[in-house]
Parts: structure tokens; C-alpha cells; sequence
């Protein structure tokens, strides 16, 4: 192996190869180095945070290293190409650096800092080193949720006394979390305003509560829309952009105002679960989000962000286990943005229609072939069919529902969701609108039919809520007479 010497100067005693000093060269070149612990505070606000690569002269003597940090040797040039050489890798991996860091055109990746490569300017014009860009504090603004659009909402309830409907019970207040959306509109909890007789909202970091009026209520989805005739209230308040719905562990910030202060609170957590929920104040069953992020009493109406500063849903419930911790459940974009067109349509709230029957899974191969189904076909069963229903004039018992809108459905009442997931089939129908019509494919003795059945709310013999509404009621020779309801059973 031939010996390699110095071009000028006694040969180093701390010399070492050129192979150990190119991956050394590399490493400086593609991390920022960390300054050492007697490092002045000095350098350290010259080259910024990250700090800049050690530069050397590429000929003449040895620059002495400052006493405060030790610069390591240079490294011992072979061949007459090698200074080239080593440039070229030296500014290879200064780009590879400022890759890293973002693209200039495109901004940082990050909301710190970016790296760009900038001129010397010193004995050697081609060397070229890594410095920190200014924070750009638009682009920060950008990603970070907008938690000024973020309002409590306080209300005062009167329920109304269903043993005694010519009266209400005592009043009681309740305090929970809303958001400003476009229009100047705010989005809470349809259980925050409940039974309301007085509603205000308060922005975040003000003193004034503004009286705030109810324009829909929607009790199977659970939220409700408000707006505030007040013009100052709506100085300085920017309103929040929906976003996509969120995908399996992405990270979710809840944001809003629960129990334990009287100041905004920010929680966070990854989407763990998605499927069709039961939303307890509704009696309904729609698409939900599970996530592990803390919701208390208080971040009810409050907004679910997502990792680009969008909203992607609003917490309205959690479960209360002693065997279950930190599960949250969130009101996606899709339940939102049906909510916010079924009031722009119609100008109210009109509902979320439903398929009218009770059917039961054809996953057992000897009740396929019982029913006439062939090898290829699936389904579900109609065990039952609600007889206030339109579905009721095209529908029977043990018919086996093939698709609905053309989307197969499963023997286990699935359908495709996205890549790799399935859901209920409930999901397709509630995305429909009260009065639009579906085709369904139905099997009925080895027969297969198809219905155009329009849709429509769920109307109940006995309905499981009055829509906030007080109960109605008519006295007659000392007898009362009032409308059953589920609540009124409770209430006995």
C-alpha cells in the first residue's frame, strides 16, 4: 500500500486515512455538528441553533484551533485530484443537507427552521456552508390549529316536566366548547343546548359573553348551529377549514374548554378505531371516530385538529368504564358536512334518513342455501320491516338485500370502505338525503328485484325524542291527556 505524504508542512502525527476522514466528511456534511460544552455562547448565536460545519483552508499552513472548541486535524491529501474530489463530496452531502431540511420553493418542512446553502465569501468562493433561514411565522400560523376560533358556550336549561307538561322543571346551567366555522356560524354539541333558554358565547382571551341565537338543532347527529347577531364578536375571529377524514394513527389535538380551569385546554392522541357508532343522545347509529385523546365534561361542541391544522370532527361523548381508559369518541367531517348541507338546502334541519328494517347476517352456509342463494351471492336477511316506513311498500320479511346503490353488500353486512377497511352498510344510507331515492337489489325466492325506495327519517311509534320541543298535552273533564314518548316512560 503506498504511503501517503503531505503536499507541504512535516507530516501530522495525528494524520488519519483519507477513507476514515471522507466518512467524517460526510457526516459533517449531512448533520449539523452539536457544540461541545465549552463552545462561547458567542459562536453559537453566529451560526445559529443548529450551528455551522467546520471550515478549513484548502492551502498554506494549519489554522490554529480556538481555544473555546477543538477543530479536528485535516485530513491528508493523496493524489493531485484530491482537493476536487473532496469538494465535490463536500458539497454533495451540503446538498443532501439542504434537501433535508425542505425545498426553498416549497418553504420548510418544519416550523423551525430550514437549512439553506449560502456563499462563504471567504478565501475559497466555492466552499459553501449550511445556515439557518429566519422563522416564518405565516407558515407557522399555517399548521398550528386555530385555537382563536375556538368559543365557550354557555347555556341555561329548563326541561320541561313530562308528569306535569303544563310546567318545567328548575333551571340549571351547563358550560361546553363551540367553533367558528364560515358564515359566521358556530358549531357545539345538539345535548350543550339542549332544552335552552339562554345561550352565550365567549372568545378565547375576552371578557364579554355575546348572546348567541339557535338556528338548527340536530338531535340524531348531535350538533347544533349558531350564530351571533353582534358584529363585534366576529372582529378578528377566522374561521376553520374542514379537512379530509383522518386515517388510522393519525394524530388528532382536541381542543376546547372541559372541566378543571376556566382557560383553553389541548389534548391529543392518534385515531385508533372508525366504524358506526351509537350516539347516546341521539338513539342513532352513524360513522364515528375512536381516538385515545382525553374528552371530559366541557370539550363537548369542541374541534378535533389534525397534524395540518384542520378540522376533521367534534368531540361530543367518551365511555365511563372501570375496565377502559382515554376513549374518546369525535363527530367526523362526513356527519358535519351532511348537517351543514341539510340545513343550506332546506334551511333546517330535516334529518338523517334511514333504511327502515331489522336484518340479520347470512354468514351460516346451510341458511344461504335454505334461502336460494347461490355460491356467488350475499347478503343480508330482512327479518323485519318498520311499517311507518316507504320501504315497507317494496320490502318483505326474509328478502335478502344483494346491494344498495350498486355496492355489494357482505354476508356480515359489510361494505367496502377505504383500502382495507369495511364498514356497515347504515353508512351509505345515512350519506343519502331525506327524500332522495336508492336501488336496491333484492333476492325473494331465488328471484332477484330491484326498488327505486326514497328515503325518509325515522318515524317511530313511540319516538325517542321530542326535538327539544315541550311535550304537548290537553285537559278534559279533570283528564290529561299528552304524547307517549321514551322520555316520558323514563320520566315515570
Amino acid at each position: 500500500m503506498e504511503k501517503h505524504k503531505r503536499k507541504r508542512g512535516r507530516p501530522s502525527k495525528n494524520a488519519v486515512s483519507p477513507e476514515a476522514m471522507d466518512m467524517q466528511t460526510a457526516a459533517n456534511a449531512g448533520a449539523a455538528p452539536s457544540s461541545s460544552s465549552g463552545a462561547s455562547p458567542m459562536a453559537d448565536a453566529d451560526h445559529g441553533e443548529a450551528g455551522a460545519p467546520d471550515t478549513r483552508r484548502r492551502r498554506g499552513r494549519l489554522r490554529k484551533p480556538a481555544p473555546e472548541q477543538e477543530e479536528p486535524p485535516p485530513a491528508p491529501e493523496g493524489r493531485s485530484g484530491g482537493r476536487q474530489k473532496k469538494a465535490q463530496r463536500h458539497q454533495a452531502g451540503t446538498a443532501a443537507t439542504h434537501n433535508k431540511g425542505g425545498d426553498p420553493a416549497k418553504g420548510p418542512s418544519s416550523p423551525r427552521s430550514s437549512l439553506v446553502v449560502v456563499n462563504n465569501g471567504g478565501e475559497c468562493g466555492d466552499h459553501l456552508l449550511i445556515a439557518e433561514q429566519p422563522l416564518n411565522w405565516d407558515q407557522v400560523a399555517r399548521v398550528m390549529p386555530s385555537m382563536d376560533a375556538v368559543v365557550k358556550v354557555f347555556c341555561v336549561h329548563t326541561e320541561p316536566n313530562f308528569s306535569l307538561p303544563w310546567q318545567r322543571k328548575r333551571q340549571y346551567s351547563s358550560s361546553s366548547s363551540g367553533f367558528v366555522i364560515g358564515g359566521r356560524r358556530v358549531l357545539t354539541n345538539a345535548h350543550s343546548v339542549e332544552h335552552y333558554t339562554q345561550v352565550k358565547l365567549k372568545k378565547r382571551g375576552s371578557d364579554t359573553k355575546y348572546l348567541a341565537t339557535v338556528l338548527a338543532i340536530g338531535t340524531e347527529c348531535d350538533i347544533a348551529l349558531l350564530t351571533v347577531n353582534d358584529d363585534e364578536f366576529w372582529d378578528g375571529v377566522s374561521p376553520v377549514d374542514f379537512g379530509p377524514l383522518p386515517a388510522l394513527q393519525d394524530a388528532v389535538t382536541v381542543v376546547g374548554y372541559p372541566i378543571g380551569g376556566d382557560t383553553i385546554s389541548v389534548t391529543s392522541g392518534v385515531v385508533s378505531r372508525m366504524e358506526i357508532l351509537s350516539y347516546v343522545h341521539g338513539s342513532t347509529e352513524l360513522l364515528g371516530l375512536q381516538i385515545d385523546a382525553a374528552i371530559n365534561s366541557g370539550n363537548s361542541g369542541g374541534p378535533a385538529f389534525n397534524d395540518k391544522g384542520k378540522c376533521v370532527g367534534i368531540a361530543f361523548q367518551s365511555l365511563k368504564h372501570e375496565d377502559v381508559e382515554n376513549i374518546g369518541y369525535v363527530i367526523p367531517t362526513p356527519v358535519i358536512q351532511h348537517f351543514i348541507q341539510d340545513y343550506e338546502k332546506s334551511g333546517g334541519y330535516t334529518g338523517f334518513p334511514i333504511l327502515g328494517i331489522e336484518w340479520q347476517k347470512m354468514e351460516n352456509p346451510d341458511l344461504r342455501k335454505a334461502m336460494g342463494m347461490s355460491p356467488d351471492q350475499k347478503g343480508v336477511r330482512v327479518r323485519r320491516v318498520e311499517p311507518t316506513g316507504p320501504e315497507s311498500q317494496f320490502l318483505k320479511p326474509s328478502d335478502i338485500i344483494l346491494s344498495f346503490d350498486g355496492i355489494d353488500i357482505a354476508n356480515d353486512g359489510t361494505v367496502p370502505f377505504r383500502h382495507g377497511e369495511r364498514i356497515g352498510f347504515s353508512y351509505l344510507v345515512s350519506q343519502k338525503y331525506t327524500g332522495e331515492t336508492a336501488l336496491v337489489k333484492v333476492l325473494r325466492k331465488s328471484k332477484v328485484y330491484e326498488f327505486n325506495i326514497k328515503l325518509a327519517t325515522h318515524k317511530r311509534l313511540i319516538p325517542a325524542h321530542i326535538k327539544g320541543k315541550p311535550p304537548s298535552y290537553y285537559i278534559i273533564a279533570g283528564f290529561v291527556f299528552t304524547s307517549i314518548s321514551v322520555l316520558y316512560l323514563r320520566s315515570e
